[in-house]
């Protein structure tokens, strides 16, 4: 059973000048802490980034200095079905090399 609590990710980053043009690169290799309500993505780079969630297919766009934020639980259709990002999911990124960092965040409801 879910805790009545929250937790917060850890933040990942990655240097966009890491970049390789027209390369998927993971932005949390490690994968998610636990099965996200929300997630939070800020580049604070200089250069767009296109964002995978399975590391095969193009899924969202950011531009440079955005953020993103996906709260799955408000998007979910009715029938108090739960919608979360399921847990150990790695996002991917690939554009260009620029200046600046891109930043994951995010909550999730610990089963302990």
């Amino acid at each position: 059973m879910p805790k009545d609590s929250v937790k917060p990710l850890l933040i990942t980053s990655r240097n966009s000048n890491t970049m390789i043009a027209g390369t998927l690169q993971a932005l949390n290799a490690g994968g998610l802490d636990g099965a996200c309500f929300m997630i939070r993505i800020t580049n604070a780079s200089s250069q767009s980034i296109v964002i995978s969630y399975d590391g095969v297919y193009d899924h969202d766009v950011l531009l440079d200095g955005d953020i993103l934020q996906i709260d799955f639980q408000t998007n979910n259709r009715p029938g108090n079905k739960v919608a979360l990002l399921a847990k150990d999911t790695v996002i991917w990124i690939k554009g260009t090399a620029g200046a600046g960092f891109i930043y994951l965040s995010g909550f999730y409801q610990d089963s302990i």
